[in-house]
């Protein structure tokens, strides 16, 4: 072992005469392990709010959205190919689309939908919803709410399951505020009315309630509503193959933006290409920031325990004057003694940064299993703190602390080397 790393270890842990000098160690070291503890539980749970809210997302908006003129002048009705999508009449133009669609790589689903401003009326009260309609038999492969309804089925949403009325699936908000539940009749009034003698007459259309859904965000459960195609056209007196755009479900969708641009160049410039990230740029962009907020905050932290190693290394170059003279006079050089204090105010650090490791996994840990932190459900998306560990966030915190250590120790290290034997020793 190097003298430099034996002689700074032992002004590190030898507490005889220097009890004071000792006791600031211990608490250099425990400020950085408090300040890295804060970061790394403080980044896990950000990350399990921001996974969270990304799963529900991604759980009622699909991967990609494309959009645009989906009726070509060249096509004529007899000339139709047969429909993937038996169940509803799609145009020529859309077929094309979802075809071309579902070969690019990486694309798992299509489906057609088609999107409709109304509101719906019932005995308790009205609320403005928006419509999507929807074909059953893939809607649920791109959109993983459909899936997993807290009450009925998607199926059921059909005319012929609920007395030749088309059905319609609800949010648990809107189902909790009007008092709605499965079989429910309600009537849906859109703007796209007509004008009579009489003056101008909302359009009114039957519904029942098939089922209910619950995604925990407040804007979809309150707003959200799903239907058959047919019937969200007909709500907005739409043609009958009229379409709103193409939903996809890609396989992994943090290559969203690499299949959006391969499907804007497939596509041409008639279709608008979007993907959930372009989507919700706004809100992730505010999300990130506040990492960052959030970081720079509790970094003052661990900066607080680099202060506190200076601190820790002026006093002890004040009190090993002596040692460091005498060491130099027995041919120790300059650099020698810069590396036994840069040594010690490093160990202090990494002992610190591993503690904080330690502290941290464990709070992180204790939360995952026993979630024993409960969040008012009316105002957070969740029930209780939601952490996820991120490797590289703690890779991140830890040589941020350790770096910060170093430099803690440069002044005082360079202090103590400019020492000379005849000053330190002329009291003597």
């Amino acid at each position: 072992m190097p003298f430099e790393f034996f002689i700074a270890l032992r002004y590190l842990f030898a507490k005889r005469k220097q009890t004071f000098i000792y006791i600031i160690s211990c608490m250099s070291i425990l400020g950085v392990a408090l300040g890295v503890a804060s970061l790394s539980v403080v980044l896990s749970v950000y990350n399990g709010f921001t996974k969270d809210i990304q799963s529900k997302i991604l759980g009622t908006s699909s991967h990609i959205i494309i959009t645009g003129n989906f009726y070509s002048q060249l096509q004529s009705e007899d000339k139709q190919e047969p429909s993937l999508f038996l169940s509803e009449k799609l145009p020529q133009k859309a077929l094309q689309v979802l075809q071309q669609s579902k070969a690019t790589a990486g694309v798992k689903e299509a489906t057609p939908f088609v999107y409709a401003e109304s509101m719906l009326s019932s005995p308790q009260g009205v609320k403005g919803v928006i419509i999507r309609g929807i074909e059953t038999s893939t809607a649920p492969k791109v959109l993983a709410v459909l899936s997993n309804l807290i009450e009925g089925d998607i199926k059921n949403i059909h005319p012929e399951k609920t007395q030749d009325i088309p059905g319609i699936v609800i949010g648990s908000e809107l189902a909790q505020r009007l008092n709605l539940h499965e079989g429910v009749r309600v009537n849906i009034l859109s703007p796209s009315g007509k004008k009579t003698t009489s003056g101008f007459q909302p359009r009114v259309q039957p519904f029942f309630i098939a089922g209910v859904f619950h995604t925990g965000m407040f804007e979809y459960d309150s707003s959200l509503a799903f239907t058959t195609l047919d019937a969200a056209r007909a709500t907005i007196a739409a043609d009958k193959d009229y379409i709103s755009g193409v939903e996809l479900a890609i396989e992994d969708v943090y290559a969203a933006e690499s299949i959006t641009k391969e499907l804007k160049n497939n596509l041409g410039k008639k279709f608008s290409v979007k993907s959930w990230m372009d989507m919700n740029s706004n809100l992730f962009a505010a999300l990130k920031l506040e990492k960052i907020g959030m970081f720079i905050i509790l970094a003052m932290v661990v900066l607080i325990g680099s202060f506190s190693i200076v601190t820790t290394l002026i006093m002890l170059v004040m009190e090993k004057t002596r040692d460091i003279s005498i060491l130099i006079a027995m041919g120790a050089k300059h650099k020698n003694i810069r590396n036994i204090f840069i040594i010690q105010g490093t160990t202090i650090g990494l002992i610190g940064t591993t503690l904080g490791f330690i502290l941290g996994l464990t709070i992180v840990l204790l939360l995952k299993k026993y979630q024993f932190i409960k969040l008012p459900p009316g105002v957070y998306t969740v029930t209780h703190l939601p952490v996820i560990i991120q490797a590289s966030d703690f890779f991140i915190v830890g040589a941020y602390s350790i770096l910060l250590s170093f430099l803690a120790t440069l002044y005082p290290a360079k202090k103590a080397s400019k020492l000379t034997p005849a000053e330190g020793l002329r009291y003597e």
